[in-house]
């Protein structure tokens, strides 16, 4: 795991690996600290919106459900895919998300790193949740 202290408001903590290259006692490493972190105010699951919610996805969705976290799908590469298909998928893992879990927020985020779509509205949202956003604005 990775830690990143983001100004004084929180720190990031980014867990590589996750996906397709996930080790095999992936589960046990993150599963400790998931249920210790009194603090953590959110869980983000990176989801890759050219292949949708893949085996390992379920896996961490079934994790953040069983221990009551509240966590967010932020959709990938959304840059990759035509717009019609990427409709598709949005409305696929919305229902999903709707449907099929509890702790979810249920808005989703579709971004792009290469265009930087999207990223303002995360970042707005993550200020909002870890209470920097209140900090900024005057009173």
């Amino acid at each position: 795991m990775n830690f990143f202290k983001v100004g004084k408001h929180f720190t990031l903590v980014d867990m590589p690996g996750y996906g397709y290259r996930a080790p095999e006692d992936f589960v046990d490493m993150v599963e400790t600290y998931l249920k210790e972190r009194n603090n953590l105010k959110r869980t983000f699951l990176l989801v890759d919106s050219v292949v949708g919610i893949t085996k390992l996805d379920n896996i961490a969705i079934e994790m953040c459900e069983e221990f009551g976290l509240p966590y967010v799908m932020i959709l990938t590469k959304i840059n990759k895919s035509s717009k019609g298909y990427l409709l598709k998928q949005v409305l696929q893992i919305q229902k999903f998300v709707n449907t099929q879990t509890q702790g979810c927020f249920p808005q989703l985020f579709p971004i792009s790193a290469v265009t930087n779509s999207g990223v303002h509205m995360l970042k707005c949202f993550i200020a909002d949740i870890t209470g920097s956003l209140k900090k900024m604005l005057p009173e």
